[in-house]
């Protein structure tokens, strides 16, 4: 059996609306490709919430990783700072480019208020998981 054809999809910036998502002090811009792919990918943009803006406490997700097959983001606006096991530390700027390999975990300490990115992710809706610490932490604590 073959898979659907994807669809025309066009998201338009002056049609743009941002809603509540996966984190509270995010909004998000769905760009349609969920459905013109049938579910196989996600598209979004992802910038603070104004009412976020200047409280760096909140501009962190804790340890987790996504069940996922894919996940890239590219930051259009501001910076945001990782750690991820097996990498450490990292500080990624306007125009850098990010693939995060699947299950990879990795925690978001901190962002600027003007922070936008560009995510891409496969599928479409996938489970994001809470880990207490990274495979390197618990393998040093044997």
């Amino acid at each position: 059996m073959s898979e659907p054809k994807q669809l025309f999809s066009a998201s338009l910036a002056r049609e743009a609306v941002y809603k509540p998502g996966l984190r509270s002090f995010m909004e998000y811009r769905d760009l349609g490709i969920e459905k013109a792919t049938h579910g196989k990918f996600r598209a979004h943009t992802i910038r603070i919430k104004k009412e976020s803006a200047g409280n760096h406490a909140l501009h962190t997700t804790g340890l987790h990783q996504h069940h996922c097959d894919f996940q890239m983001f590219y930051v259009l606006n501001g910076w945001i700072k990782f750690v991820y096991e097996g990498h450490g530390e990292h500080t990624f700027g306007k125009g850098d480019c990010i693939l995060q390999p699947p299950g990879i975990v990795h925690n978001e300490l901190d962002c600027s208020d003007d922070l936008e990115v560009l995510e891409i992710y496969s599928p479409a809706v996938h489970e994001t998981v809470v880990v207490n610490r990274t495979p390197e932490a618990v393998a040093a604590a044997r």
